[in-house]
Parts: structure tokens; C-alpha cells; sequence
């Protein structure tokens, strides 16, 4: 599993790097702040919603703690996703939020 950690996504961000985020956490822990752009696809749907991503695409995935972005990286890496779990995830996260 590729892991990346929040300081190496707020670097890419800062440095007006295009990222593809997917939180997977539930709409209403969206709704207390996400990562700007990011796309919320709780984890539940993500089975449902994987026909919707590129798979020439690197996404990263987001979730509270690192524990359900990292099942939903196992879950898309099964079917030939090019993802990467964010380590630590929005509990970690310091930089910039959207409402």
C-alpha cells in the first residue's frame, strides 16, 4: 500500500500541485471541514462509486484517523486503482479546510 503523509499533501498543495482526494469519512464528519477540493465518497459507497474514477489517475484517500482510507485503498488496489493512503488523516491535518 502506497502511504503518503498530511505535511507531503499540504507541500503538493501549497505548491499549486492538481490532487485527487477522495475523504472517505461520512457526510457528517464531512461536514465538520475537508481538504479543499477534496471529493467526499464515504466508505460504504465506494464500492458503488469506483466506476466513476480514472484508473490513470493517482487518488489519494482521506478519513479521520488513516484506519477507513486505508481499507478503501486495499479495496481500489484490488481492482487496479493507483491510490495512496494518507497517513494519520484529517486528525493529522493542519492545513487549509473547506466547508
Amino acid at each position: 500500500m502506497k502511504r503518503i503523509t498530511v505535511k507531503e499533501v499540504e507541500q503538493k498543495l501549497d505548491n499549486g500541485e492538481k490532487l485527487n482526494i477522495i475523504d472517505v469519512r461520512e457526510v457528517g464528519e464531512v461536514a465538520t471541514g475537508k481538504i479543499p477540493l477534496a471529493i467526499n465518497i464515504p466508505l460504504g459507497l465506494i464500492e458503488f462509486k469506483k466506476q466513476d474514477l480514472d484508473k490513470n489517475e493517482n487518488y489519494i484517500i482521506v478519513c479521520r484517523s488513516g484506519g477507513r482510507s486505508a481499507q478503501a485503498v486495499a479495496f481500489l488496489e484490488s481492482y487496479g486503482y493507483n491510490v495512496t493512503n494518507m497517513d494519520g488523516g484529517m486528525m493529522a491535518w493542519e492545513g487549509e479546510l473547506e466547508f
